[in-house]
């Protein structure tokens, strides 16, 4: 029995060890999170020997972390962004992620027919292999543009942020109807499985947006004095959001990002604390949970389904993915062939469907292992290859546009609640014709100016303060709905 004081010094150990191996290999090309993978596999059992093998407590993390997640990509997604771009996202992240299931899966049942691969693989086993497969990984990809300081044309990025958040319900809904078709549960009919869909569907759309509506209202009204309290707070709304659509039998992964959407589109007090708080929450969980993968799996296991698994890997990456995009956006001839190409070079998977290569084995089907095993070696294949050379396909394509990060010379941000808007407005010659004072310059009736800057120095700003050219005025005003 591992002492506790031993347990906390690992856990310290190998979180180190993973944020200063993403921090190279960011700086590589590499995603952060397949460093964090890699990190876990060196420390597990064929590496330096920590042995780890709960898979309750592997599903049980990463369901918690993909909850909040999930939260926080819907948390970060506006409306106003995505409202274009329904369309498309919603056909990648539901028939898209269909057509990649039954691709995928079609070409694994007809690898396995091969006398020379020790995999053989019947057609429902095949597809719940794809099906676990059928989601793209958000963290990574948005991880690299960030990096990068990217910024994709052609109105791409909204409907990655669509996709790649509303997905995940989806492939987790195949999984679990496959899992069910296989071993028989719920008399394992087709009929079965689309009622389950539609359940799962509409009691998670339905709860997420009720929850969220009430969450926002919860928030704003409760004033709590303790302002750290409030993170706290809507952390545990994220679980009652996610526990009881799951009670209701509801997708709880839908749930949480609807509810999300709806939380990070409202006025919410304390919404820059809220969203610091989530924003290193979600980065603390990827690299537990990513660790905790690498750690679950055995290196050598890899080693009998590599053949197997590298070709099913490069099928998923130029054949299965891309063919599923391009006919999932047929319908959307706005979207160029250049925007196709990079949505579907965008198919990064990451800690999802490793996470839901564990429901087999929760569920006692036989081979699970080998599956989990196969899922693992695609992962690592696809953050490898997809995930280093993203910003290379993206400037190839000419979908790259460079945006310098706007720099606040002040620090100073305004709540979003109080319905105010902040800007920083650099004096010109022409704004002083009218006389030198901050009282003389010809400000709207709904503008204050609440500080005043030169070169390094700043000034309360008061009526007969005398004004240069060149000062810097931070402005606040009321927007027009107030």
């Amino acid at each position: 029995m591992i002492s506790t004081d031993l347990l906390l010094l690992v856990g310290a150990v190998l979180m180190l060890a993973g944020i200063l191996a993403g921090k190279v290999g960011t700086r590589l090309g590499v995603p952060a999170l397949l460093v964090f993978l890699i990190t876990g596999m060196i420390f597990g059992s064929s590496g330096l020997g920590l042995e780890y093998s709960d898979t309750s407590k592997t599903q049980f993390l990463g369901t918690v972390a993909l909850a909040v997640i999930l939260f926080f990509g819907g948390f970060e997604t506006r409306i106003g962004d995505i409202r274009p771009v329904l369309g498309p996202g919603i056909m990648l992240s539901t028939v898209g992620v269909l057509l990649t299931t039954l691709f995928f899966g079609g070409f694994l049942y007809w690898l396995g027919t091969f006398d020379f691969f020790t995999i053989h693989l019947s057609f429902p086993i095949a597809l719940l292999l794809a099906a676990t497969m059928s989601s793209t990984d958000s963290a990574s990809v948005f991880g690299l543009l960030r990096a990068r300081n990217m910024h994709l044309k052609e109105g791409l990025r909204p409907i990655l942020e669509l996709e790649s958040g509303s997905n995940d319900p989806m492939a987790y809904m195949l999984t679990i109807a496959l899992i069910q078709y296989v071993t028989g549960e719920g008399e394992g009919s087709w009929a079965s499985i689309v009622s389950t869909f539609a359940l799962q569907f509409s009691v998670g759309a339905g709860l997420g947006y009720l929850l969220g509506r009430v969450t926002t209202l919860f928030l704003n009204k409760i004033n709590i004095d303790n302002a750290a309290l409030y993170p706290i707070t809507l952390l545990c709304a994220i679980f009652l959001t996610y526990s009881l659509t799951a009670l209701f039998q509801g997708n709880g992964y839908l749930a949480v990002y609807i509810m999300g959407v709806v939380v990070g589109n409202n006025r919410l007090v304390h919404k820059k604390s809220i969203e610091t708080f989530f924003d290193g929450m979600t980065w603390l969980l990827q690299i537990a949970l990513f660790i905790v993968l690498g750690l679950f799996v055995d290196a050598k296991d890899l080693i009998p389904v590599a053949p197997f698994a590298l070709l099913s890997g490069l099928f998923m990456i130029f054949f299965a993915r891309p063919l599923a995009v391009h006919l999932s956006l047929s319908v959307f001839p706005r979207i160029s062939l250049k925007g196709r190409s990079f949505l579907a070079w965008v198919g990064l998977r990451g800690a999802v469907p490793i996470i839901f290569a564990t429901f087999p084995m929760m569920n006692n089907i036989e081979g699970a292992n080998t599956l989990f095993n196969i899922v693992f070696f695609i992962t690592l294949l696809s953050l490898l290859i997809q995930g280093s050379t993203l910003p290379i396909v993206a400037k190839w394509l000419g979908l790259d546009e460079e945006v310098k990060k706007k720099v606040s010379l002040f620090g100073v941000e305004i709540p979003q609640h109080t319905g105010t808007s902040m800007e920083e407005r650099k004096v010109t010659p022409a704004m002083l014709d009218e006389g030198n004072r901050l009282m003389d310059l010809n400000l709207k009736e709904e503008e204050l100016v609440i500080l005043v800057r030169r070169g390094e120095n700043y000034f309360v700003p008061k009526g007969k303060l005398e004004i240069h050219s060149g000062d810097i005025l931070l402005i606040v005003s009321e927007s027009s709905s107030n």
